[in-house]
């Protein structure tokens, strides 16, 4: 019994808990550590979708016979000029987009707070439960504007990490540029024979589908967020721009992050005119169809094409369990899961085969 699959599976899932277990009650040792891996995280996942957005440009320079920090050197001037351009181009609508937003910000609660309260009152009898709910969501949309202050402190604490994120992204993108190949040799050298082809093909599957999917869900979502704009542009809606940018981050998130989206471009439309919330609904459908059936078949391929109640069920589980980190790292972090899981069954299907032949 010792040697099936699934015996061992149950042995190191309750050795895994047993283990997460005790590192929590001994977490004080590990607060330093955590606070380190805290302050390093988003330096290194912004620095590591750079790496794979940029390594194609390096390797093309490499072989035009460009020197290693030549490569990069070349790389950080482009993408200083796109930080450039953005900045002068698009920054400046933005801001003005957002400090109209944050004044107009207590009029549009206001008027959601009397829309609420009207509804309730036009639609007379209504389950207690239902009461419950609409009472929370009044109450909430009450108390918004009292959350100006503690958001603006917030805010304030978010520029302070983004200024640290601004200084360590950059270290860590030159040295995963200069130093990306001696990943695979470093770790390879501590197993000999077919365990280290093993260990060196998953490593190659697990980069092939981070690379995949970084620079696809990049691609995707640079697509979407044009379309947008254009479309918004068209039908006049206002705070296009903003958000436009706001829908660019999320469309990076499977199959959610699209209709978190929309929601902040509905509600505009409403306020704006109810004939242009139809219009917005209508662009997202259209959209979203585009996406599912288009565009992300075309650029994803099939190395991706995982079921859509798998990775909303997968996004929704890592949002409880780890809020908006967890969302960001839930569906790589599957696709690479599901790599490494295909190569360790592949090899004990060979493994039993050159056993078979044996006998």
């Amino acid at each position: 019994m010792t040697r099936k699959v699934w015996f061992q599976v149950a042995i190191g899932l309750l050795l895994t808990l047993f283990i997460i277990k005790y590192f929590m009650e001994i977490k004080w040792i590990l607060s330093p550590i955590m606070i380190v891996l805290q302050t390093i995280f988003y330096p290194l996942l912004i620095a590591g979708v750079l790496f794979y957005i940029t390594v194609p440009a390096q390797i093309y320079l490499e072989k035009i016979k460009f020197p290693r920090w030549a490569s990069i050197g070349t790389i950080f001037v482009f993408i200083s000029a796109i930080i450039w351009l953005a900045t002068s181009l698009v920054g400046p609508p933005i801001i003005q987009q957002i400090n109209n937003l944050i004044e107009n910000a207590p009029q549009i609660i206001n008027e959601s707070t009397v829309l609420v309260i009207d509804l309730l009152e036009k639609a007379g009898s209504l389950p207690k439960w239902l009461n419950d709910a609409i009472d929370s969501v009044t109450d909430t949309l009450t108390e918004l504007p009292a959350e100006f202050g503690r958001w603006t402190v917030t805010f304030i604490q978010s520029v302070f990490s983004g200024a640290l994120v601004i200084v360590l992204t950059p270290f860590f993108l030159i040295f995963m540029l200069k130093d990306h190949e001696k990943l695979v040799p470093f770790v390879t050298q501590f197993f000999s024979g077919d365990r280290k082809a093993w260990v060196k093909r998953t490593l190659k599957d697990i980069d092939d589908v981070l690379n995949l999917y970084i620079r696809g869900q990049v691609l995707i979502s640079t697509i979407l967020a044009t379309l947008l704009y254009i479309v918004y542009s068209i039908i006049g809606l206002n705070f296009a721009l903003l958000l436009v940018v706001f829908a660019f981050f999320m469309n990076i998130i499977p199959f959610i992050g699209p209709w978190i989206a929309y929601f902040p471009a509905l509600i505009i439309a409403l306020f704006q005119d109810p004939i242009m919330a139809i219009w917005v609904s209508i662009i997202t459908l259209v959209a979203q169809q585009t996406d599912a059936n288009l565009i992300t078949p075309n650029i994803m391929g099939k190395t991706l094409n995982n079921h859509p109640l798998t990775i909303i069920t997968i996004l929704l589980a890592a949002g409880n369990i780890a809020g908006v980190i967890g969302i960001l790292l839930a569906v790589p972090g599957y696709a690479v899961g599901k790599a490494v899981i295909s190569n360790i069954y592949k090899e004990r299907k060979r493994i039993k085969e050159a056993a078979t032949r044996t006998i």
